[in-house]
């Protein structure tokens, strides 16, 4: 299926600032690139680089003003299947390959050590079979037990802080079943991007999980796990994967979110 994914960040800058970004899609497996725009208005240098996540990351120096960044894409993508057959399994640590390793660890927004997370844990998946079903159990239980609002959440609003308050939007989600799934050595990692369906459009978060010998995508704002993606980046947690990092004084006044599933719609 193709399918196009637009956003755009208007900025007033108030002195020169220097900002990191992750605007560009991830060239990677399960997604085509084959058009993509990436735009800076007033025009300035930016340069690129690719982070230790893999992920496409930009540079620049924003000058004093209104100064718009827009970020366009269309890809080839796959739907996301809902169950794979047969439901993979379990990795044993010792099994992991090496560069799986630091998605088991606890991280900034992550606290997997916590005893409160993993009590939840437990609780959650009482006796599912370990991998695919303790993911899917963690993942269905924060989609029922958690309100999604926006406003009520920060960004320094961690796992912990949503077992206690249990009110968040896609990142906060995101973070508690990450939490959840690595208190039980299940390697788990927050990806971000654009999906063709949500009640408020927005860039959006989701967990992926480690599980047989590959990655299995799973979202908590979602009834159940559907729908078309474009993946921009993936990390640890939200501190490795924001769009717009900011050294100065600017503020965000506004951001529009577009996608659309172009064979869908010339059908």
């Amino acid at each position: 299926m193709k399918m196009r994914g637009k956003c755009v960040f208007n900025y007033q800058v108030n002195n020169p600032t220097p900002v990191s970004m992750m605007l560009r899609p991830r060239r990677q497996g399960g997604q085509a690139i084959y058009k993509e725009n990436f735009d800076i208005d007033p025009s300035v240098h930016f340069s690129e680089f690719i982070d230790s996540y893999g992920n496409s990351c930009q540079r620049a120096t924003l000058p004093m003003g209104q100064v718009t960044i827009t970020a366009e894409v269309e890809a080839d993508v796959v739907e996301t299947p809902q169950l794979p057959n047969p439901l993979p399994g379990f990795v044993n640590i010792e099994e992991l390959p090496d560069d799986i390793m630091l998605y088991i660890l606890p991280s900034r927004y992550c606290q997997s050590d916590l005893s409160q997370i993993y009590n939840l844990a437990s609780q959650i998946v009482g006796n599912a079979a370990p991998g695919y079903q303790q993911v899917e159990a963690i993942r269905s239980w924060v989609h029922q037990n958690v309100n999604y609002q926006y406003g009520v959440t920060n960004s320094t609003t961690t796992a912990l802080d949503l077992v206690n308050n249990r009110t968040g939007v896609c990142r906060d989600f995101t973070h508690l079943v990450i939490a959840l799934c690595r208190s039980l050595n299940i390697p788990a990692r927050m990806t971000v991007g654009y999906i063709d369906k949500l009640e408020v459009m927005d860039l959006h978060a989701w967990v992926e999980a480690y599980l047989g010998d590959q990655w299995y995508t799973f979202d908590s704002v979602q009834e159940n796990t559907h729908g078309y993606r474009i993946e921009i980046g993936h990390g640890r947690d939200a501190a490795d994967v924001a769009m717009v990092t900011q050294f100065g004084n600017m503020q965000l006044q506004n951001m529009t979110v577009e996608t659309q599933l172009l064979e869908a719609e010339n059908a």
